[in-house]
């Protein structure tokens, strides 16, 4: 089937292509378009674990200390989560062909310039910067597969982005492994160059330029100062609570500084002719849905999977390569599963296939809750494999809900959103889960280390072997006889389990409210609105 570009005509309202011309052999095709926004997801995926792996070998080199390894993760995250609605605008604004080569040239050279560095500072600085082109490309692919695919074929095409991310996500670990033991952490950042190269030439060869005919020709200066700085509040106050603790003082001004931000925000949006979030975008009760779902499904899939990896690496003793090994089910089930439920989705809609995805969810958290220290591998890859399938059509159907939803004028901050929202949920999940975990071993801790019958802990080493068994790890002291190293391991290990099956059952929990949130959504409105230019 064939279609051809209506651009100086755009429909009432729905914001209709314009600015582009007839796609001519691949270029503009939409399968073609998609393998180019792929490559250049599956960059900034790979690269949210394969860092993770090479810190240990930064630390060592660059003689960093633990603060500085933490920033080069929060850096990262702060610079995306901050500018991913705005960038999204950005795409809206300039035309998302633009916005996706910047992105991706922009992530490839400061990636480069990571490889280069001789200095911890350095590396933090790049990682700001590779935060801020991740941002402008992420939307920016969502934004063009929306303009390139019809609304039939629109899930499918979301359901292979995710499944690109969901196998990047899950190999980065195993590729960084390989890369840090057998090349050096230069080498996990320098092969963003050259994946990047490829991503730019596709896409100057491939990509049409798609801008809606009312898009917006002026920016909400103001509203993206309030904005960034609510959004910069909120998720500093997450990164930092664990750290300042929940009954701190310091998490609290951040917190209520990021809602009175949020509120001066959509006081603004209300006033400005052409605001940065239109607040009417939100009246409809299927993309509030899906952005809410979207939070949640992050909540309890992060928030659970953060324990999971010390679980598999300090209690198996197993290494980041075979812990990345062991995730192989979730992983692969995503990739399976995810094309055959944008299948679903584009058959029955979203409503049946998200709500069942958090039910296999909340069953996958229920599951882990359950494992024990001698767990069989077996009965784990169960498990992660459900979590996988749960996933798949959240990932999937949530985003078409909230791209679907918003008119194609607003597709770059309806990507920003739902990546946002991912974001933040994610961060959210790491920090109220992390909160359930550290309280429930703070309050285990010294009955089971009393019940061992091991030498009473000061107040000081009790502090230390809580922050060590909450990740796992065993407070053996060197030069611990081996009978008494062997059952501190075991209270440490018992503990944890303990902390990590109730953060587990919390995440379960979460799960099950999104099954409801789930019924709430519904087939994206304007998803007619696409696919303007291509050949089907």
């Amino acid at each position: 089937m064939t279609s051809q570009t209506t651009i100086n005509k755009p429909g009432p309202g729905d914001g209709s292509p314009a600015g582009s011309a007839p796609a001519k052999g691949w270029r503009g095709h939409p399968w073609v378009t998609l393998v180019t926004v792929a490559v250049g997801v599956m960059m900034v995926a790979l690269d949210g674990t394969i860092v993770a792996i090479a810190n240990p070998a930064i630390q060592d080199d660059l003689n960093a200390s633990l603060a500085d390894v933490q920033w080069i993760t929060n850096a990262y995250f702060l610079a995306l989560a901050v500018a991913l609605i705005t960038a999204g605008k950005l795409g809206d604004r300039f035309g998302h062909r633009q916005t996706f080569l910047i992105g991706v040239a922009g992530f490839a050279a400061s990636s480069g310039a990571i490889g280069l560095s001789g200095s911890i500072a350095a590396v933090i600085v790049f990682r700001v910067f590779q935060g801020l082109f991740g941002a402008l490309l992420m939307p920016a692919a969502l934004g063009l597969l929306r303009a390139t695919f019809p609304a039939e074929k629109l899930n499918m095409a979301i359901g292979i982005w995710g499944m690109v991310i969901g196998a990047s996500t899950a190999g980065g670990p195993i590729l960084g492994g390989v890369l840090v033991e057998h090349v050096n952490w230069q080498s996990v950042f320098f092969i963003n160059v050259p994946v990047g190269i490829v991503a730019v030439v596709l896409g100057v060869m491939i990509l049409l330029d798609h801008r809606a005919a009312n898009a917006p020709r002026s920016f909400d200066v103001v509203g993206i100062v309030l904005l960034s700085a609510s959004m910069f509040a909120l998720v500093w106050a997450l990164i930092k609570a664990p750290e300042w603790g929940w009954g701190s003082g310091q998490t609290w001004v951040y917190i209520g500084g990021s809602v009175v931000g949020f509120v001066l925000f959509s006081v603004w949006e209300t006033k400005v002719k052409e605001p940065l979030i239109p607040l009417a975008m939100f009246r409809s009760v299927p993309l509030s849905a899906g952005v809410v779902l979207m939070v949640l499904m992050a909540i309890a899939f992060m928030g659970g999977l953060f324990f999971v990896t010390f679980y598999l690496q300090n209690v198996h003793g197993m290494s980041p390569v075979d812990a990345g090994l062991h995730l192989l089910p979730l992983t692969g089930m995503m990739i399976v599963a995810s094309p055959l439920a944008g299948a679903m989705i584009t058959k029955v809609g979203p409503r049946i296939p998200l709500a069942g995805g958090m039910v296999c969810t909340a069953v996958a958290m229920f599951g882990i809750s359950t494992l024990e220290t001698d767990t069989g591998s077996g009965l784990m890859s169960i498990w992660f494999g459900l979590l996988g399938l749960g996933l798949a059509p959240v990932m999937v159907g949530a985003t078409e809900v909230i791209v679907g939803n918003a008119p194609m004028e607003l597709s770059g901050v309806a990507g920003g959103l739902q990546q946002a929202a991912m974001q933040i949920g994610g961060s959210l999940g790491t920090a109220v889960l992390g909160a359930v975990m550290a309280s429930k071993v703070d309050s285990d801790l010294a009955g089971n280390w009393k019940d061992a019958g091991l030498p009473e802990l000061t107040p000081q080493q009790a502090d230390q072997a809580s922050e060590a068994v909450r990740v796992g790890v065993p407070p053996v002291a060197p030069g611990t006889p081996a009978e008494v190293a062997g059952k501190i391991t075991d209270v440490a290990h018992d503990t944890f389990i303990s902390g990590m099956s109730l953060a587990s059952l919390v995440a379960a929990g979460v799960a099950v409210v999104a099954v409801f949130v789930a019924f709430l959504t519904k087939r994206g409105e304007n998803a007619e609105a696409g696919a303007g230019v291509g050949h089907i």
